[in-house]
C-alpha cells in the first residue's frame, strides 16, 4: 500500500468531527507501526531477555 493510499485510508476512517491533532497523530502512529514491522521483518529487534539482562538493574529500579 502507497503513503497515498494509507493516508485515504485513515481520513475515510476519521469521525466528520475531529481535530487537527487527531489526524496527526493517527498519521504518525501508522507511520511508526509501519517502521516497528519493517525493523522486525529485517531482524532488528532486541528480545526482552536481552534488555533485562544488559539493563535488569535500572529497569526493575524504576
Amino acid at each position: 500500500m502507497s503513503v497515498t493510499e494509507a493516508v485515504l485510508e485513515i481520513a475515510k476512517s476519521l469521525p466528520d468531527k475531529c481535530t487537527w491533532d487527531e489526524v496527526m497523530y493517527r498519521i504518525y502512529a501508522r507511520k511508526q507501526i509501519e517502521a516497528g514491522l519493517k525493523d522486525e521483518a529485517e531482524g532488528r529487534l532486541v528480545p526482552h531477555e536481552k534488555v533485562f539482562a544488559r539493563h535488569g538493574k535500572k529497569l526493575r529500579a524504576r
